[in-house]
C-alpha cells in the first residue's frame, strides 16, 4: 500500500465527523446534513453548488444562491467552523479593472482557489452564452472580474491551486447552449490568466452506468505526493431524468491532461432524502474540498438536488487506495491529450 500524502498545508479546525462504524463506503456523509437549508436569506430561495476555503481564523465561502425570480448570482458566506454560515444579503459587488460595477447578468456553481496571495472566484455566467467568468480578490471587499477565459459554450472550470511549469491552470467542460448530453473535461493554460491556450483533453463519460453521459471537474485539485487528486461529478440519463454521483481520479502532477489512475465506482450518489428531493432531484454536485495535510483529513462540500448543501467526509490515504484499489483507467485518459 503506498503512503498517500497531502503536499499543503494543515488546517487543524477543518470540519471532522469519524466515520460511523458500519460505513463501507471509503467517503460518508455528515450526520447533520444539510448545513444550509432553503430560503436562507431575504430575497434568495435556495443556495447550493457552492466553495469554501480557510480563512485566517475561520472560513469564508461563495455560494451561488438561486434568487426568487429564479436568476442565480454569487454571494459571500462568513463562518468560524464551516458548517454554520451567515451570508452577506447583497450579491457580490464585481467591478471591472476600473472599478466600475461590472456584475454578471447571471451567475453560478461558483469555485473558489487560493494561489498564492490572491483568492479567484470562477464561475458560469452569461458570456452571449453559457460560459466562464473569473475575478480576482485579496479582502473579499473588492472583486475585480478579469477578461472571459473561453468562448461560449462552457461550464464547470476550476483552477489548479499553483501554477505549474510556470503557467497557471484551469479545468472545464465545453458543452452546448442547452442542458448539455455531453461534456468531457478539458484542460488550458495562461502566463497571465488573460490569454489561454496549450488547450488538452483529460478525460471523458466512461462505460461506467454513473457517468456514461458527461462529467465535470469539481473542486480545486488536491495536491498528493502520487498526483493530482480530482474528485469530479458524472451524470447518468435514466427513465427518470439525469443522476449527478460524483467519484475521483488521480492526475500526473506535471502533466495534469494525463490520468493516472481513474475510479471504477462513484463515492458518493444520491441516497438521503435532501439529494433525492429537491429542485432539482438526485444530484451530489462536488464544489469545494478543505483539507488538513497534518492529518490527512479531507471535507467535501457538494450541492444537494439544487436545493441544499451538504459535507461528506474521507482521507486521503482512504480515497486514494480506493482509487488504486477499483483503477479503470485506460488508453483515451492516460495519453497526454494532445491529437
Amino acid at each position: 500500500m503506498l503512503d498517500v500524502r497531502i503536499i499543503g498545508e494543515p488546517l487543524s479546525n477543518i470540519p471532522w465527523q469519524d466515520k460511523p462504524s458500519d460505513c463501507t463506503s471509503p467517503v460518508w456523509r455528515y450526520s447533520a446534513n444539510p448545513i444550509i437549508n432553503r430560503n436562507p436569506l431575504p430575497g434568495v430561495a435556495r443556495i447550493f453548488n457552492s466553495a469554501v476555503l480557510p480563512l485566517n481564523d475561520g472560513f469564508i465561502g461563495v455560494f451561488r444562491g438561486e434568487q426568487r425570480d429564479g436568476i442565480p448570482h454569487i454571494y459571500i458566506g462568513r463562518s468560524q467552523n464551516a458548517i454554520n454560515w451567515s451570508f452577506e444579503p447583497e450579491k457580490i459587488p464585481f467591478t471591472n479593472s476600473a472599478g466600475e460595477p461590472f456584475i454578471p447578468r447571471y451567475a453560478y456553481d461558483p469555485r473558489l482557489v487560493r494561489i498564492d496571495d490572491t483568492y479567484y472566484i470562477i464561475w458560469c455566467q452569461d458570456f452571449y452564452g453559457a460560459s466562464i467568468g473569473i475575478a480576482e480578490t485579496k479582502d473579499f471587499v473588492t472583486f475585480r472580474r478579469l477578461e472571459n477565459p473561453f468562448l461560449p459554450y462552457n461550464r464547470n472550470a476550476v483552477l489548479f491551486p499553483r501554477k505549474i511549469g510556470g503557467n497557471y491552470v484551469m479545468l472545464s467542460r465545453p458543452c452546448d447552449n442547452g442542458h448539455t448530453a455531453f461534456g468531457d473535461i478539458f484542460i488550458s493554460e495562461s502566463k497571465d490568466l488573460e490569454f489561454w491556450g496549450r488547450h488538452r483533453h483529460v478525460m471523458g463519460p466512461s462505460k461506467k452506468w454513473w457517468e456514461n453521459l458527461k462529467i465535470g471537474a469539481g473542486p480545486a485539485p488536491i495536491e498528493t505526493n502520487i498526483g493530482w487528486l480530482l474528485f469530479y461529478h458524472g451524470v447518468v440519463n435514466t427513465c427518470n431524468g439525469y443522476v449527478y454521483s460524483f467519484g475521483a481520479a488521480i492526475l500526473d502532477t506535471d502533466e495534469p491532461s494525463r490520468v493516472l489512475h481513474r475510479c471504477t465506482d462513484y463515492l458518493l450518489a444520491p441516497e438521503e432524502w435532501y439529494e433525492e428531493r429537491g429542485f432539482v432531484p438526485n444530484v451530489c454536485f462536488p464544489c469545494a474540498a478543505l483539507t488538513d495535510s497534518a492529518t490527512g483529513r479531507i471535507a467535501i462540500y457538494y450541492g444537494c438536488a439544487d436545493s441544499y448543501v451538504g459535507i461528506a467526509f474521507t482521507t486521503v490515504q482512504e480515497v486514494c487506495d480506493y482509487i488504486l484499489k477499483h483503477d479503470s483507467v485506460d488508453i483515451s485518459d492516460s495519453e497526454i491529450g494532445l491529437r
